[in-house]
């Protein structure tokens, strides 16, 4: 395996349960490394995601005990809460709609025309959601029946759209835990924690969901629990 310095970033990451209180820590790099994260990859380019800081004590403290008194969030210095968003799909589709039109200004091929209707169709197709789920059980129909003729994107119910998000949102967990990492501070996501209090004492919205809650710190001596384990290569891996 290359021992490169992102292997050996990959290799030194660890999830850090417990953190050094007397170790320096500088809060101005946590934002340097989400910085870095707004630059994950994401679906679409709809960047549908927040990340908040939970810098103060007093509500670090009550966010620890939100997640169930876990060690890794009563000793960090920071608490970073990643959050998946949809409420402004309509200004972020429109903001990715004039870029492209932008971008392919001029052009009336087969390749723009596809671009500049993903986002002023295709998009609204599919993040739109009614009370009563209507229009997912429509775009499930019509995936069901075009999927007859030819390759389909099948995952288009409002709870596949929930995973989509997720998705992107942990992409940009990754970067940020590594990110962190390489600036010499250690991270732990958490995923152990009451939504609905985490939500309320964030003032987030109702159609916010938490993704996961991460912290950061530099480990103590016995900040990492056990020897790292992993189920052998060839039992995940396959080659087709």
């Amino acid at each position: 395996m290359t021992n490169s310095k992102f292997s050996n970033l990959v290799h030194s990451r660890r999830s850090v349960r417990k953190y050094d209180s007397d170790a320096a820590f500088d809060h101005e790099e946590v934002g340097e490394a989400l910085e870095l994260a707004t630059l994950s990859p994401n679906s679409s380019n709809m960047q549908m995601w927040e990340f908040h800081r939970v810098v103060s004590e007093e509500k670090r403290n009550e966010l620890a005990q939100i997640c169930m008194n876990q060690n890794a969030a009563k000793t960090a210095n920071e608490l970073v809460v990643f959050v998946a968003t949809s409420h402004n799909w309509e200004s972020r589709a429109k903001l990715n709609s004039k870029i492209v039109r932008e971008a392919f200004k001029g052009r009336d091929d087969t390749t723009a025309q596809k671009a500049l209707r993903y986002y002023d169709k295709i998009i609204p197709f599919a993040y739109k959601n009614d009370r009563f789920g209507v229009l997912g059980l429509m775009r499930k129909a019509l995936s069901i029946f075009l999927g007859m003729k030819e390759p389909m994107i099948r995952e288009v119910s409002r709870e596949d759209l929930r995973v989509c998000l997720h998705k992107s949102v942990s992409l940009a967990a990754m970067t940020f835990m590594y990110a962190m990492k390489d600036k010499g501070y250690d991270t732990c996501p958490m995923e152990g924690f009451d939504s609905v209090r985490a939500k309320r004492l964030l003032g987030l919205r109702r159609s916010d969901q938490i993704s996961m809650i991460i912290a950061c710190g530099k480990s103590a001596d016995d900040g990492v629990y056990s020897q790292r384990h992993r189920v052998p290569t060839e039992s995940v891996i396959f080659k087709h």
